[in-house]
């Protein structure tokens, strides 16, 4: 395969006699690397001096005379324009400046570039504003009339941005275009080398004037990468700017078009793979890659329509793969680095008089950066917040555990940035901690990472002395933001060497055996409607200014450019339609079915990964003598009620729990949780009832309770959850039920005195335990629990356990022993006779009592008894007997017993 630079050169080899004495002038920087690549291939035999070869924005800067800024320094310099234009109207701030701006200034980019008439221009579009206002209403508002103004004031705005860029000798990419156009007839005067033109395809207007003045003035020779296939295909667009050069520049009625070839229709091996996700697509690129012979490794491209793709593709890379030439850089915003940083800046742009959001705090503590800065200490703080409940961080509530370097570090992250010169210094102090960390890592790869921060911290820092208009950490953040964007992270490495990866427009002039091109779907290839533009559709038509139509059609020629001479294709494309790099094939797929030729194979894939057969046996876990000496150690503190049920609920939940110790993390809860509430209910009621213990219940003691739910509720939720804000939200919504609960339950006690009822309380929160007798089992077995209360309502003891959820009173009669420790519904049954056994076995009862529960989202029900009864239709016996408590224990030891069987695994259930 002869490349189209290849092909170039040998007809100029053939036609030219000092080739040194030529300009060639191609489309990239990386376009004129190849080129010379070609220039030593047909030149190895004799000695010549490389002519001299110039990217096309190389030559546009040569011949405006003027120095391009960068988009960040732009908008200073338009800000700079807009305070000194038409000062009698109002101006905003540079951070409300930047969310238009730079809108504005692509628009002007574009009109300079397309050499538009910008008088004409900004009133039109000005009479498109005000007609669209005029119509919706009769009289004009003084916010419409200051809308209209602003478009009014774009012409002065233009103007006046020009000519101080000029006055400078810089200027935006577009100006550059214009003054280049403007002086192209001084420059051929003067030039009298030839200029060759290689490999263009979609042409702005200045570039067009350009290009025919050359031509016409007989200094250059234009080679396009046209195909036969696209060009005699008038609806084609591949070739839409080609066919319009070829039919409309005056140059071509006299002279011939250079090239249209048949490259397109030669044999190719084209492959569609259709594949889920982005992760999916660099696993399937990478078993393609593993196929190609080494030999043809630097025949390859791997082009990458999305390039966010880049670093799940590298790590992708076979081991056959030896080097790789990346010519694309790594966007700043996705290495890890950059999202520390945001997080900081999305800390401090808040106003933080309460203390810093406890999440913010989290994720900053939980970064890797951090980690570097505070190794095992940030684990600690992020235990400490989570332990303590604090919603709302105070640089105190850090700083108490940390060494002096550490409060530094601290200072740095976490202190208020009083101001714009403030946060840059903490974070370039940040960086520069970081640097120190990583050398005495010797990690290479992040230091390059670092080292990106360092160059863009001290660009901020310029502009800010320079311009002095960021005045709040928000427009610092703004253009902290922008500079991300738009700067990249570039590699280096042997340009020809290995496989060579790159983006679309990296593309330009270049050809290879082998393309493979991944994120081949709708919005990225092609990128599809672009909102970014204060110009309306209508008026980009009237002017001849690009829309999406023209920008879809320059992604058709690259994408049909690239294969064209391939001999191996892969498209690969996401199938799934949701997520990063989703939706649809791309409809260049679709086309590719219609445009085939003879020649070309097309063969559709759809991959997807091997999905396991999942196991549906239950999980298990096998006891041992580990296991067992970790269960006689529960025995002997006690089994409590809760450890019971849990069993019957899910045995290796127990096993997690009560054997290996693993607890929930603790969280933060900026909302009472459901057990927080029934621990602050409980809590509450035990500093009511706990000074009338062996005392009778009376009005006036329900009546000095009543009175003093609202502090004493105030208090409990204090002590446990210092930080947490009742007064306002869902936690006051909830602080009110717990009131509600509280009086609801004084009342029905209030109820119950009042009938006549003599009721005395025992016990409050008492600590029970008891041996229960099991002859199987060499070793003693407790179970033990703290009882909510014992009383005695008119000389019958009972025995209660509060519960802030719902139960019913089905919740704790039987019909049958069986199930009571099989089915998990009758737990509540489970823990009220184990109280009451404990209760009977430390202060035996001669007579029948009564043990339930009193739920507090129930109490309508009242006190819930257990109970026991024959059938459906009988009533429930709720007395307590040795006969219940002999029913009870053989099933509590049958429990106790299969816990404790070397024999029978924990078995996971499903719940």
């Amino acid at each position: 395969m002869k490349s189209f630079l290849k092909e170039v050169l040998l007809e100029l080899y053939t036609t030219t006699e000092d080739i040194s004495n030529l300009i060639f002038l191609v489309p990239s920087k990386r376009a004129g690397l190849f080129l010379k690549k070609e220039l030593l291939d047909i030149y190895r035999e004799q000695s010549i001096l490389v002519p001299e070869i110039l990217s096309i924005e190389e030559f546009i800067t040569k011949l405006s005379g003027l120095q391009q800024i960068d988009t960040i320094q732009t908008v200073f310099e338009f800000y700079e324009t807009y305070l000194s234009t038409n000062t009698h109207l109002p101006k905003e701030d540079f951070e409300t400046f930047t969310t238009w701006a730079q809108t504005l200034i692509y628009d002007f980019n574009e009109i300079d570039r397309y050499c538009i008439d910008h008088k004409s221009f900004f009133a039109y579009l000005s009479s498109i504003q005000d007609i669209n206002h005029w119509y919706l209403q009769k009289e004009k508002t003084e916010l419409v009339q200051n809308y209209i103004q602003f478009w009014e004031s774009l012409l002065h705005y233009y103007d006046s941005f020009k000519n101080r860029l000029l006055s400078k000798k810089i200027g935006y990419q577009g100006l550059l275009y214009r003054k280049a156009s403007e002086d192209i007839k001084e420059y051929v005067k003067t030039e009298k080398r030839k200029h060759i033109l290689v490999g263009f395809n979609a042409l702005n207007n200045a570039e067009q004037i350009i290009f025919q003045t050359l031509l016409e003035a007989n200094l250059g020779d234009a080679y396009w990468d046209a195909d036969t296939f696209f060009v005699e295909n008038k609806y084609h667009e591949a070739s839409l700017f080609l066919r319009g050069y070829k039919e409309q520049w005056e140059y071509y009625k006299n002279n011939t078009f250079k090239w249209i070839k048949n490259n397109f229709s030669e044999e190719k091996d084209i492959k569609l793979i259709g594949v889920p996700k982005n992760v999916g697509q660099g696993k399937c690129i990478g078993q393609i890659l593993k196929k190609i012979p080494k030999q043809d490794i630097e025949k390859t491209a791997l082009v990458l329509a999305d390039e966010g793709l880049l670093q799940p593709l590298l790590n992708a890379m076979p081991n056959t793969v030896e080097s790789v030439n990346i010519t694309m850089g790594l966007p700043l915003k996705e290495i890890p680095v950059s999202s520390f940083f945001e997080l900081l800046f999305e800390l401090h742009k808040n106003d933080n008089h309460r203390g810093l959001y406890y999440k913010s705090v989290l994720e900053i503590l939980n970064s890797r950066p951090a980690y570097w800065l505070l190794g095992d200490t940030a684990k600690q703080l992020i235990n400490t917040i989570s332990k303590e409940n604090i919603v709302h961080v105070t640089l105190r509530n850090l700083q108490d555990q940390c060494s002096s370097k550490e409060i530094q570090i601290l200072d740095l992250l976490f202190k208020p940035w009083d101001g714009v010169a403030i946060a840059l210094e903490h974070c370039r102090t940040i960086v520069q901690l970081i640097k120190e960390k990583l050398d005495k890592d010797k990690d290479a790869l992040e230091l390059e990472y670092i080292y990106q921060f360092y160059l863009i911290f001290n660009k901020l820092f310029t502009l800010y002395n320079t311009y002095k208009y960021i005045t709040t950490i928000g427009a610092l953040y703004t253009l902290y933001k922008d500079i991300l964007m738009s700067e990249t992270l570039d590699f280096s490495g042997e340009p020809f060497r290995g496989l060579q990866f790159m983006g679309m427009l990296e593309s330009r002039c270049l050809d290879f055996e082998t393309v493979i091109i991944s994120s081949v779907n709708e919005g990225v290839l092609p990128a599809g409607k672009s909102t970014n533009s204060f110009i309306p559709y209508d008026l980009k038509r009237a002017y001849n200014l690009p829309t999406y139509k023209e920008k879809d059609a320059i992604y058709t020629y690259h994408f049909y450019r690239l294969i064209q001479r391939a001999k191996n294709v892969y498209l690969v494309y996401n199938t799934e339609d949701e997520g990063v790099g989703g939706g649809e094939k791309s409809r260049f797929l679709l086309q590719l079915d219609i445009d085939k030729r003879p020649k070309h194979t097309v063969t559709h894939y759809t991959v997807s990964s091997n999905v396991p057969k999942f196991n549906t046996q239950s999980h298990q876990v096998g006891k041992n003598n580990a296991v067992l000496i970790k269960l006689r150690e529960l025995a002997a503190h006690g089994l409590s009620p809760s450890a019971l049920t849990s069993y019957i609920r899910n045995p290796i939940d127990f096993y997690y729990k009560y054997v290996l110790g693993i607890r929930e993390t603790d969280e933060v809860e900026e909302t009472i949780a459901a057990n927080t509430l029934g621990t602050v209910i409980h809590n509450t009621l035990e500093t009511f009832y706990k000074p009338l213990e062996n005392s009778f219940l009376s009005i006036d003691e329900i009546k000095r309770m009543r009175d003093a739910i609202d502090t004493e509720l105030q208090a409990e939720f204090k002590r446990e959850y210092a930080d947490l804000d009742i007064t306002q939200g869902k936690n006051l919504l909830i602080f009110e039920v717990a009131k509600q609960y509280i009086r609801n339950f004084l009342k029905s006690e209030e109820k119950v005195v009042s009938e006549g009822g003599k009721l005395k309380i025992i016990a409050i929160e008492s600590n029970l335990k008891t041996q229960v007798q099991i002859p199987e089992l060499d070793f003693p077995v407790y179970i033990k629990g703290k009882v909510d209360r014992i009383d005695e309502l008119d000389g019958q003891l009972r025995v209660i356990d509060y519960k802030t959820g719902k139960v019913t009173r089905n919740d704790v009669v039987l019909m049958d022993w069986e199930v009571i420790t099989e089915d998990y519904k009758y737990s509540k049954a489970v823990q009220v006779l184990a109280y009451g056994y404990m209760q009977h076995n430390e202060n035996p009862i001669s007579e029948a009592f009564t043990a339930g529960i009193i739920s507090f989202k129930n109490l309508k029900e009242g006190y819930l008894k257990f109970g026991t009864k024959e059938s459906i239709r009988s009533k429930p016996n709720h007395n307590i007997t040795n006969e219940t408590f002999e029913a009870y224990l053989s099933q509590l030891k049958k429990l106790i017993l299969e816990i404790f069987n070397i024999e029978i695994p924990f078995i996971e259930k499903e719940v």
